[in-house]
């Protein structure tokens, strides 16, 4: 329940962002057009193919936190996060041009592209296929959520935090699209501009929460699991052999 508390919290609280940075999408959705049953269906489509999108970046960022928590490196995945929602800021603030930078910005023109394409098409099962296309445009607040879904260190879990953050996200998104035109760009701009302290604000608490200083809360300590090993004599075999392992003898 914590979980989605927090999934749905970050979105809810965090969704004001996208109307800076999603927003222009939404605005731009040829759904206007419709008659008013049809544009909701069409918003609709639009907002369940992000969610669909988020679910699945949740699925894959949860199986990598699995690992981590698999192997006892909690503490440093959390400040490895940390550290990696900073590099983001900044690289994508100095723009630099490498050649990893370059990938990244051919793989973001090509969802232009497609978007592009969809968008002059003006269907409706279009809509879903925009969303599915805008969830994988790069985005601070998104990167906060999949950090959380790489944080709850499971697949599942992280499937489900990233599900709910984009249920969180949905009342503005969905607003945004249909009442768009009385945001004004000044406070698009506004919203947008303010998204890097927000990303920064997140990479110190994960990187607090990694240091594990006893701060309830804030930087609370790990639980080591502490397994009890238990020696069994085996009968099976023709001299009596010593087995041990975590499980209790039968």
């Amino acid at each position: 329940m914590e979980l989605i508390i927090a999934a749905i919290s970050l979105g809810l609280l965090g969704s004001f962002h996208c109307i800076g940075m999603c927003g222009p999408i939404a605005l731009a959705l040829p759904v206007h057009h419709y008659a008013p049953v049809k544009k909701h269906v069409g918003i609709f489509l639009y907002n369940l193919g992000r969610i669909f999108t988020y679910t699945f970046l949740g699925v894959l960022f949860g199986l990598l936190g699995q690992s981590f928590f698999i192997g006892g490196f909690q503490q440093l995945l959390s400040i490895g996060l940390g550290i990696l929602l900073l590099l983001s800021i900044t690289l994508f603030n100095l723009r630099i041009g490498n050649s990893f930078g370059n990938i990244i910005f051919r793989f973001i023109n090509s969802i232009k592209k497609q978007l592009a394409y969809l968008f002059n098409k003006k269907k409706l099962p279009g809509l879903f296929l925009i969303g599915l296309l805008n969830g994988l445009l790069p985005c601070g607040l998104v990167y906060i959520g999949i950090a959380g879904s790489v944080a709850s260190g499971h697949y599942l879990k992280g499937a489900m935090f990233m599900f709910f953050f984009g249920i969180g996200t949905f009342f503005v998104m969905y607003t945004v699209a249909f009442f768009g035109q009385f945001i004004s760009l000044k406070f698009r701009n506004q919203v947008r501009q303010s998204m890097p302290y927000v990303v920064s604000l997140m990479a110190v608490l994960l990187i607090l929460r990694g240091l594990n200083l006893g701060i309830p809360y804030l930087s609370p300590e790990f639980e080591k699991e502490k397994r009890k090993i238990s020696c069994c004599e085996s009968s099976k075999a023709k001299r009596p052999l010593l087995k041990c392992s975590p499980k209790k003898c039968h």
